[in-house]
């Protein structure tokens, strides 16, 4: 089997590559062993414009939002599945300062907006500083647009349920050899995976650990994310929601921890005025770096070997977009943004 591009991993970056390469006719395929625990499977596909203790805007979020609010859109509508929704974050305020940072920075930031009712939420949740609007925010349901994308590679024979195995690669000037198949370029998109890849182990990784709960609390409306502390996500079935927001650093293996099950469950005992129950428990790695901007390009030494990664909790806002940018590149050339390219490491990439 001959093809153009070989990808590794059908995570978010996976899997829009492939999409972006698809629209252009160009013949690929996409080998991914469909791991219930990849980042992808296990994070709340938000969309937030704005983050941290400071309220400030994310990177490139203006150029970010209408480019892939349209891209998960074609999307969808190719699927035939439901995988963006528009919502509003409810953030309420852990303290009086926070609520003083917000009022300011809305003065500021047309993102944030002050609700006219402080009492809407009350029934249900307790807090005692009030809360405010984020909006516009989304919700990509990566639980259904993953396996959705995945059966229409199946369904065109551009996809091979495998692990990847590095010692079956061959990488000479002309071409990419892998096991019976020969490709111009091999892309990988596989997450906390590239960390042990040889060609891009020398990249500033920062890997870290997420963990959920996904909880059955009725009464609350899936019209909004809410946020104390703890994000909780409407999922696409009903009264369930996705639990979860943490960042560890020091781990020993990607399980989930009872540590993180016990803190998680009192905070929301805490919060909610309502009963719930826990459904499930995951955890995962996350790709994310020291600079916190993404790995995109071909490596300087191996130009016929790529990368699309290092995304971090923003997966889904970034990867739409740094995808159709690589496979612009790939196919006409086109100009990778520096913040993002490679070859910003190619000293190190080319020791």
């Amino acid at each position: 089997m001959q093809v153009e591009y070989l990808i590794i991993g059908q995570g978010i970056c996976g899997t829009w590559l492939s999409y972006f390469l698809q629209k252009e006719n160009k013949s690929f395929l996409v080998i991914d062993d469909n791991q219930n625990d990849s980042s992808s499977r296990v994070a709340a596909g938000i969309i937030n414009p704005v983050t941290g203790r400071r309220i400030v805007k994310t990177w490139m979020i203006d150029e970010l939002l209408p480019f892939v609010e349209t891209a998960y859109n074609e999307l969808e509508n190719l699927l035939g599945v439901n995988v963006i929704s528009s919502k509003t974050i409810i953030d309420f305020f852990p303290t009086l300062q926070m609520r003083e940072a917000f009022l300011q920075r809305q003065k500021e930031e047309s993102f944030l907006q002050m609700p006219v009712d402080e009492e809407e939420f009350i029934n249900n949740f307790s807090y005692d500083f009030g809360f405010g609007y984020i909006r516009p925010s989304f919700i990509i349901h990566l639980e259904k647009l993953l396996p959705a994308w995945r059966n229409y590679l199946v369904r065109s024979g551009k996809f091979s349920e495998e692990t990847f195995d590095p010692a079956e690669l061959k990488i000479s000037p002309g071409e990419i050899q892998y096991k019976h198949l020969i490709a111009g370029k091999i892309i990988f998109c596989d997450g906390a995976n590239s960390l042990n890849n040889p060609l891009f182990r020398r990249l500033p990784f920062a890997l870290n650990k997420g963990e959920m709960l996904l909880i059955d609390a009725k009464g609350i409306s899936d019209e909004y994310i809410y946020k104390k502390g703890v994000a909780l996500v409407p999922m696409q079935l009903k009264n369930i929601f996705w639990a979860g927001t943490n960042y560890i650093w020091d781990y020993d293996d990607n399980l989930p921890t009872r540590e993180f099950r016990e803190k998680t469950e009192q905070q929301l005992k805490q919060w909610l005025k309502i009963p719930f129950k826990i459904l499930e428990h995951r955890a995962s790695v996350r790709p994310a770096n020291i600079e916190r901007r993404p790995f995109v390009g071909l490596h300087p030494v191996h130009p016929n070997a790529g990368i699309l990664n290092g995304m971090g909790s923003k997966g889904c806002s970034l990867a739409p977009y740094f995808a159709k940018q690589l496979a612009d590149h790939l196919i006409y050339g086109n100009r990778i943004l520096p913040e993002a390219d490679i070859l910003r490491f190619r000293k190190v990439l080319s020791q």
